[in-house]
């Protein structure tokens, strides 16, 4: 990708919905960003963004938007259970690509969409911004360090009371509902970045009436002794926080573990030791289009800070997860 120094990277908008505006509002307040296009597969949905954010160029399909000459990367923010497509019909038009968390409903597309932005030398990136936070990677450095020992538990929660209908997508299997993809995701990254992937996966969940999950409790093993507790819900809303227990201390992560403003460590005989992460404008998403950016700049077809394989290995306990709690999408009946 040839991008001229100086010039803004020029970034396209793929969904109209709450997270896309966000997402847009931080691009604005970000040095060397322009949000130069949005799409929608409305023609009324894509000039209202377009108007209500100031972007230049609207269109009513996702195939325009990935044959825009004028955009350098794409940003996806669909329901999850769009994401393959629309990432699919981008890199193969050689769009490179951030895409909103899951990257897939399940490990077979993501392998596919990884394998074809390999095969093609095509920037994809899955947006999990907590991978990318401040406080999250200085706990991993103290971990790492032995502050703490070694690890014996990790113990994660988040999920919220919402109250919606049948036809919400958190309750359409067709969307990828459900809280494990919608809230699940952060936490079991969060014990797949400090422990690594799980050697055994127990699950338990209740499910709605549709066939998704609407609250999942998940332990995680692993050979070297640690385990990690995980607990995800739309039905009850949880304490968002996660601590990490070790043989010599303990890391606490505040309330919201997906993008913490700090952490705490903690050890006998020590005062708290408190580590904040420097503040950041707007929403937060700055952080991911910042390495996106960065990645572009250099020529990198893959991001060092939130790699592919680590993706792939998140999304396979989630498809563990999934045969154990009994939750199946209509995507996998049709392979």
């Amino acid at each position: 990708m040839d991008l001229p120094e100086g010039r803004p990277i020029r970034w396209g908008i793929l969904a109209t919905g709450g997270i896309a505006a966000a997402f847009t509002e931080d691009l604005r307040q970000l040095p060397g960003a322009v949000v130069a296009a949005v799409a929608s597969r409305s023609n009324e949905a894509a000039h209202a963004f377009a108007t209500r954010h100031g972007i230049a160029r609207a269109h009513g399909s996702w195939q325009a938007l990935a044959d825009d000459p004028g955009i350098d990367v794409v940003y996806v923010a669909t329901p999850h259970g769009y994401h393959h497509p629309a990432v699919a019909m981008l890199l193969d038009a050689g769009r490179p690509v951030l895409c909103e968390k899951p990257l897939t409903v399940n490990s077979a597309q993501a392998q596919e969409l990884v394998t074809l932005a390999r095969r093609r030398g095509t920037f994809l990136t899955e947006a999990m911004w907590t991978l990318l936070n401040p406080a999250v990677r200085k706990a991993a450095e103290l971990i790492a360090d032995g502050a703490i020992g070694e690890i014996r538990s990790l113990h994660a929660e988040l999920g919220w009371r919402t109250r919606v209908g049948p036809t919400h997508r958190l309750r359409d299997l067709a969307a990828g509902g459900g809280a494990l993809l919608d809230a699940g995701v952060y936490p079991v990254a969060l014990a797949h970045f400090l422990l690594g992937a799980p050697d055994r996966i127990q699950a338990h969940a209740h499910l709605t009436p549709e066939g998704v999950d609407e609250h999942t409790s998940i332990l995680l093993g692993y050979d070297s002794g640690a385990t990690a507790m995980v607990s995800c819900s739309f039905a009850a809303t949880l304490s968002q926080a996660a601590v990490v227990y070790g043989t010599r201390g303990r890391i606490d992560f505040p309330p919201n573990l997906f993008n913490p403003a700090g952490i705490v460590l903690h050890r006998g005989g020590v005062e708290p030791e408190h580590f904040a992460a420097p503040p950041v404008a707007g929403h937060g998403y700055g952080l991911e289009a910042t390495e996106v950016m960065r990645c572009l700049r250099s020529g990198e077809t893959e991001s060092p800070l939130l790699p592919l394989d680590g993706t792939l290995a998140v999304i396979r306990t989630l498809d563990s997860v999934r045969r154990r709690i009994g939750v199946r999408y209509p995507v996998e009946d049709q392979a």
